[in-house]
């Protein structure tokens, strides 16, 4: 048993994983050299060339997209600030038809009450006129009553008929003594 497994192990060595075979290194390295050479090669002449214009074309987008962007915030600027620019003269302009209107309503208050006013003077005159007028009747009721009083008076106490002139004149001193 034992001869048999040294055969075997001598049988081996023989075999095996090529890439191990120190014979085969010398191959392989040509190999490896000329295969990393081709790949070299197209990647340099082929696969660079394309990545570098991607990069280039990227960054030209990029570049692009964002002077759009600059434009773009600057249009919003403008736009923003035309808006409150906007709004700053709506607020003024309503400031001033909201004044206009308060003036506008005091004058009318004003000239209201102006021909409230006349009107309240016209009838007090009216009123006063008639009020004199009414006075006036009054004392020309009272001074004929008053003579026809001291007329039937004078009458009852003497019996005596005073004429209606004594009896006016009589009634006119009474009234300037008081």
């Amino acid at each position: 048993m034992h001869a048999h497994t040294t055969t075997a192990t001598t049988e081996a060595p023989s075999g095996g994983f090529p890439p191990f075979k120190a014979e085969t290194f010398p191959g392989q390295i040509f190999w490896l050299g000329i295969t990393f050479a081709l790949l070299f090669v197209v990647l340099w002449r082929i696969a660079g060339p394309r990545i570098g214009g991607t990069l280039m074309e990227r960054k030209t987008r990029i570049a692009s997209e964002l002077a759009r962007a600059e434009t773009d915030r600057r249009a919003a600027e403008a736009t923003s600030a035309a808006y409150e620019t906007s709004m700053i003269e709506a607020r003024t302009k309503a400031r001033a038809m909201a004044e206009q209107n308060r003036e506008s309503v005091i004058a009318q208050v004003g000239r209201e009450e102006a021909v409230a006013d006349a009107q309240a003077n016209e009838a007090v005159a009216k009123a006063e006129a008639r009020l004199n007028q009414i006075r006036a009747e009054a004392k020309t009721h009272i001074e004929q009553a008053a003579r026809e009083a001291a007329t039937a008076i004078v009458a009852r106490l003497t019996g005596d008929i005073v004429s209606p002139e004594d009896a006016a004149a009589a009634v006119a001193a009474t009234q300037r003594a008081s």
